[in-house]
């Protein structure tokens, strides 16, 4: 039966072991929290992986900045799916965009070809595409399983329409998973709205980027 699930973005191992301690079904491997997350180096994965018994999705982000990629950085990101493919990873987490804001389907069903039968999630690329509805449609073309995004707001809150919006469209065809700024204080109201997904928050609440297990606890008591 389906139910509510807790993703924990981590950016270090002893978030992960936090998220893994506290009832976490899923985490989400990245480093460099002022970016926005980036891709992790293959010591930290082999690290977690081998401390880890839930699922682990490893983000493909060569750097920060935005969405749009060259020819080398999408030779790197393929390079790392192949190599963490081998590492035991449970999926990828992704997501290119064109210059002018519209997804990029030919590189990121390269992507997603690559990582199967991993599934894939398109990361927050999303919260700024330029048409929510027809970006919704060739993300599920691209072979995705998963948006993770904020509705495009600055964060879930202000993005809840949005994201009620695009799971109604998706149905079942994929899953919505809201993140961006959430957090125990707000995941309630995105629950009267929403209908049961995989939740997706740091659980940060300090200026350390290390998970709070207390934070985590307190989401899974919502879910």
């Amino acid at each position: 039966m389906k139910k509510n699930q807790l993703e924990i973005a981590c950016f270090n191992y002893e978030s992960a072991i936090i998220a893994q301690e506290n009832g976490a079904d899923r985490i989400e491997l990245c480093e460099n929290m002022t970016l926005g997350g980036t891709t992790p180096n293959s010591i930290l994965v082999v690290k977690v992986r081998e401390s880890l018994n839930i699922k682990m999705h490893v983000i493909i982000r060569p750097r920060g900045g935005n969405f749009v990629y060259s020819d080398e950085e999408l030779t790197e990101m393929k390079q790392d799916i192949k190599q963490y493919k081998k590492l035991g990873v449970d999926g990828f987490v992704f997501g290119i965009l064109k210059e002018n804001g519209k997804v990029n389907k030919k590189q990121n069903k390269e992507l997603v070809h690559l990582a199967h039968p991993l599934s894939c999630t398109f990361h927050r690329a999303f919260d700024v595409v330029k048409d929510v509805e027809k970006s919704l449609e060739k993300v599920i073309e691209c072979g995705f399983k998963t948006i993770l995004t904020s509705g495009q707001g600055v964060n879930v809150e202000e993005g809840i329409l949005v994201l009620e919006k695009i799971q109604k469209l998706a149905g079942d065809r994929i899953e919505i998973m809201p993140g961006g700024g959430l957090r125990s204080s707000n995941i309630k109201l995105l629950q009267e709205k929403l209908d049961l997904t995989f939740y997706h928050s740091s659980a940060i609440t300090s200026d350390s980027e290390i998970a709070n297990s207390e934070e985590i606890k307190e989401l899974k008591n919502f879910l």
